[in-house]
C-alpha cells in the first residue's frame, strides 16, 4: 500500500518538441588518374539540407529520464558534393593568377555576384566552360565569362584544359617540412583551424604500419585526412586524432557497423541508434571535418569554405581547449586527443 501511495505521488509528464536543423551533405570521391597527384576538383557543389524531427521527452518529477524520435522528414534534401582526385605519378607546381585562362569543373556552376554563396545568381555556366580570372577573394575567385563578371567558389575551377593529360613531370607544389620542423610546430594550444601541412605522403605515413590500427581503417582512408586540410583548412591530423580517440583505432561497432569514425550524431542516451550511418569512411571524415569548421573552429561569419561561412554556433576558441568545451562531455577529451596527435607526429 505504501508503495501504490509513493508512485501516486510521481508525477510523470510528456513533451513534444520539434525542430528543424540542417542536414549536412556528404561528399563522394572519384580518382582520376589523368590529373597531377593530390589535384581536387570539384564535379558537383554540395548543398546542405533541411530536417525536421519530433521528438518526445518524458519527465519524471521534472527530471528529463527518456527521449525519442517519434517522427522525422525531410523538408529540404541534400545535395552530394562529388569530388575527383588526381593519382597520377606527376604532381603539379603551377600557382593559378590573375589574368590566367580557367575552365569550370561543376556540369553546372552558378556564378553570383558577391563572393556569398547566398548571393544574387548572375548566370548559370556549363562544365568546361572558359573564363577569366580577375581577381582571387580568399576562396572565391572573381571570373569574366562572356560579358558577365561574378564570383564562384575558387575549387570549382581548374588551369588545366578539359580532356588534356599529364605528360611530364611538373614537379612537388608542395614543399616537405621535416620532422623537426612539423613537431616544433605541434603544441596543446595550437590553432586547429589551419593545415598541419603535412604532405600526403607524410599522412600516408603516419597512418600506417600500426599495429593498433588492426582493421586497418585508418591505413586505407589516410589519403582523405590530407584531401580535408586541402578543401577546409582545417589540420588533418587533429581530425585523425579524434577518430582514433571515439572509434578505438577503428574498433567501435559503431566504427565497424555505420563506417562513422567519430560517432557523429550520437546521443547519450541512445548511442548506437542515433549514430550517423555512411556508405564508406571518406563521407564521415569529410563530414565531421566541414562540422568542425563551420560550428567549432572558427567564429561566426568567417569565410569558410564552398562559399560558406562559419556558424560559429559552439565556438570557443581554435584550440583542444575550447572544442572540448562543446563537443565533448568527457573533460579530458582534449588530453586524450592530444595524445594521439602526438603519436602520430612522432611517426614521421
Amino acid at each position: 500500500m505504501d508503495i501504490l501511495e509513493e508512485n501516486k505521488k510521481i508525477n510523470y509528464k510528456e513533451e513534444y518538441i520539434t525542430e528543424q536543423k540542417t542536414l549536412e551533405y556528404t561528399t563522394s570521391y572519384d580518382e582520376d588518374a589523368n590529373l597531377p597527384k593530390g589535384m581536387i576538383q570539384v564535379l558537383q557543389e554540395g548543398r546542405d539540407g533541411i530536417e525536421q524531427t519530433t521528438i518526445k521527452k518524458i519527465y519524471k518529477d521534472e527530471e528529463l529520464v527518456a527521449e525519442e524520435i517519434t517522427e522525422s522528414k525531410i523538408i529540404k534534401a541534400a545535395v552530394k558534393k562529388i569530388v575527383t582526385v588526381g593519382t597520377s605519378k606527376y604532381s603539379s607546381n603551377y600557382k593559378i593568377k590573375v589574368g590566367d585562362t580557367l575552365y569550370a569543373t561543376p556540369d553546372i556552376l552558378g556564378i553570383m555576384d558577391a563572393p556569398d554563396q547566398n548571393s544574387e545568381k548572375i548566370l548559370t555556366i556549363d562544365k568546361d566552360s572558359e573564363v577569366t580570372l580577375m581577381e582571387i577573394n580568399k576562396q572565391w575567385y572573381k571570373v569574366l565569362y562572356d560579358v558577365y563578371t561574378g564570383y564562384a567558389p575558387a575549387n570549382c575551377f581548374t588551369y588545366l584544359k578539359p580532356k588534356s593529360l599529364i605528360e611530364e613531370n611538373l614537379g612537388s607544389d608542395e614543399q616537405t617540412k621535416s620532422k623537426e620542423a612539423l613537431l616544433a610546430s605541434l603544441s596543446f594550444n595550437m590553432s586547429l583551424n589551419k593545415p598541419s601541412g603535412l604532405t600526403l605522403e607524410q599522412f600516408r605515413k603516419v597512418l600506417s604500419n600500426n599495429e593498433k590500427d588492426s582493421n586497418k581503417i585508418f591505413e586505407n582512408n589516410a589519403d582523405y585526412f590530407y584531401y580535408i586540410e586541402k578543401q577546409y583548412g582545417i589540420n588533418g591530423v587533429f581530425v585523425a586524432a579524434v577518430g582514433i580517440h571515439e572509434s578505438g583505432w577503428g574498433t567501435s561497432k559503431i566504427c565497424l557497423n555505420k563506417k562513422n569514425l567519430f560517432g557523429y550524431g550520437a546521443y547519450d542516451r541512445s548511442p548506437y541508434s542515433s549514430a550517423y550511418s555512411y556508405s564508406d569512411y571518406s563521407e564521415s571524415i569529410d563530414l565531421i571535418a566541414r562540422v568542425f569548421s563551420k560550428y567549432y573552429l572558427n567564429p561566426a561569419g568567417t569565410s569558410i569554405y564552398d562559399g560558406q561561412v562559419a556558424s560559429g554556433a559552439y565556438y570557443n576558441g581554435s584550440t583542444l581547449t575550447g572544442v572540448n568545451k562543446k563537443y565533448a562531455t568527457d573533460k579530458n577529451w582534449a588530453n586524450a586527443v592530444y595524445s594521439w596527435m602526438k603519436f602520430l607526429y612522432n611517426n614521421l
